[in-house]
C-alpha cells in the first residue's frame, strides 16, 4: 500500500523524507516534486528499481533516466571529461532547469538504459527533492506519469496514474509549471541545445557563448 505525506506540513515532511529514504535504500520507487514536474524516482545504481521505474511508467530502455543529484559536488565522482564550459553552466544554472548530458565514469555500476556512456543529470531547484538526495545520493528521475501521459502538477495525478508501484509520494503541493528543463549536451568541444525548455539559447549564450542547437 502506498504511503503519501503531506511536505507543506513540517512533521508530515520530516516523516515523508525519512519513509522516502527508507524505500529508496530498499530499492522501491518514490515520487518527489521538482521545480519542473512531479518525478519518479529510485536509487541510481539499483538496476532493478531502474527496471522498475521504466515498467511503471510503461516505458523502455530507449529513453534513459536522467539523474538528479542534490549538490554539484556529486558531479565529481559521476562524470568525466567535464569541460570547463560545462562547469560555467552549472554555477551559473544550478539549482534549475538545465539538465547536462555529460560522460560519466566508466567504472559506475548503474543501467539507466541506453545510454552510450553519458548520463543526464540535473539539480533541481526545490526544497523538498534536495533534502531527499541529500540523504540518498543520486537518483534515477523521470516525470511521474504513464507512457502517453501528461507529466503531473501535482501529486494526485501522479498517484492516478502509478498507483500502488510507488512505495511513498512526496506531496509538496502544485509545482511552478510544465516547461521541462532545457537539455545541453557537453559531451563535445562545443555545448549543444538538444532542448529548449525553460532556458532560452540567448540566456545559455550569455554563460556559453558558443553554445550551437541541434538541428
Amino acid at each position: 500500500m502506498a504511503r503519501r505525506y503531506d511536505c507543506n506540513e513540517a512533521t508530515d515532511r520530516a516523516t515523508g523524507l525519512r519513509e522516502a529514504a527508507s524505500a529508496v535504500r530498499r530499492g522501491e520507487l518514490v515520487v518527489l516534486p521538482t521545480d519542473t514536474v512531479y518525478g519518479i524516482g529510485a536509487d541510481a545504481f539499483g538496476s532493478e528499481a531502474v527496471a522498475d521505474l521504466l515498467a511503471a511508467r510503461g516505458s523502455g530502455r530507449g529513453v534513459p533516466v536522467p539523474v538528479l543529484i542534490g549538490s554539484p559536488n556529486t558531479l565529481h565522482g559521476l562524470v568525466t571529461d567535464f569541460s570547463e564550459h560545462a562547469w560555467e553552466l552549472v554555477d551559473a544554472f544550478w539549482p534549475g532547469a538545465l539538465t547536462l548530458v555529460a560522460r560519466h565514469q566508466p567504472s559506475l555500476q548503474w543501467d539507466l538504459g541506453d545510454t552510450r556512456g553519458t548520463v543526464a543529470i540535473r539539480m533541481p531547484l526545490h526544497p523538498v527533492a534536495i533534502e531527499l538526495l541529500t540523504e540518498v545520493g543520486p537518483m534515477a528521475v523521470t516525470s511521474a506519469n504513464v507512457l502517453g501521459h501528461p507529466a503531473p502538477e501535482d501529486c494526485d495525478a501522479a498517484q492516478r496514474m502509478l498507483g500502488d508501484a510507488v512505495s511513498v509520494y512526496l506531496d509538496g503541493g502544485p509545482t511552478p509549471g510544465i516547461v521541462p528543463s532545457s537539455i545541453v549536451d557537453v559531451t563535445g568541444r562545443v555545448p549543444v541545445l538538444l532542448r529548449e525548455g525553460a532556458l532560452s539559447p540567448e540566456e545559455l549564450r550569455k554563460v556559453v557563448p558558443d553554445l550551437e542547437v541541434a538541428s
